[in-house]
């Protein structure tokens, strides 16, 4: 496949409960179970971290820290471990945060703090984490066409930070595609932010399509363990040109 030319990157996601990375389908956390991947031998986070490493040099991943979402429990152990051992790769972490305070902690341990919309508290807080978390951010969780989270953090488009992430969380797991219609009316809007989606991507014609677009690269999991997104594709798009 040709790949256009451009600015995009594909984002590995580990998505970690009780310890293991999980694999995520149609955002039913209760369900998930321990992920088999035939680049890892177990689903210890280290683990599935170096055989995705082993597919392709990728220079960010993407972390969801199912428990802390969920107010249960917290990897920040683990995912500080990863930190230490991959000292080049940037670590972005979505677990939970609900404040600006909180978001800036993250920020000040060197990882790259992801305020997700479902668990935000109000508006102003993503507007201070915007002002005092350089580097952070924001997740627009959707489930179906809902908005999960304050209305006014989907509609105030002003206090979006540099970069978006487009969340639809049915389509996580699920090979269903992603959701065009939704990224092009989020990077519409969005101006010279840099918009990523997260949910159905499923194999590298879905990844040529959305850099066409213009979105600026896509969260991905299943793709990449199953095969669907072969070695070659994935070093394509390891790192954003």
């Amino acid at each position: 496949m040709i790949f256009p030319m451009g600015s995009f990157s594909i984002v590995p996601v580990l998505d970690l409960k009780g310890g293991e990375v999980v694999h995520a389908r149609a955002g039913d956390r209760a369900r998930y179970q321990p992920i088999r991947s035939p680049l890892a031998p177990s689903s210890e986070p280290g683990a599935v971290v170096d055989g995705l490493l082993a597919l392709a040099p990728f220079r960010r991943f993407y972390i969801a820290d199912l428990d802390a979402i969920e107010g249960c429990g917290s990897h920040r152990a683990v995912v500080a471990a990863l930190a230490r051992r991959h000292p080049g790769i940037e670590f972005w972490i979505d677990a939970g945060l609900t404040t600006a305070a909180a978001t800036v902690a993250v920020a000040a341990t060197g990882l790259v703090p992801v305020l997700g919309s479902e668990t935000l508290a109000a508006a102003e807080e993503l507007a201070g984490a915007g002002r005092d978390a350089a580097g952070c951010v924001l997740s627009l969780d959707y489930r179906g066409d809902r908005f999960l989270g304050p209305a006014e953090v989907e509609t105030r488009a002003q206090l979006w930070p540099d970069r978006v992430i487009v969340m639809t969380l049915s389509r996580v797991g699920s090979g269903a595609g992603p959701d065009l219609a939704r990224l092009e009316e989020v990077r519409r809007r969005a101006g010279s932010r840099r918009v990523f989606a997260a949910g159905g991507v499923r194999d590298a014609h879905d990844i040529a399509t959305l850099a066409t677009l213009g979105v600026a690269g896509a969260l991905v999991a299943t793709a990449l363990h199953d095969g669907r997104i072969d070695r070659a594709s994935a070093a394509a798009f390891a790192a954003e040109r």
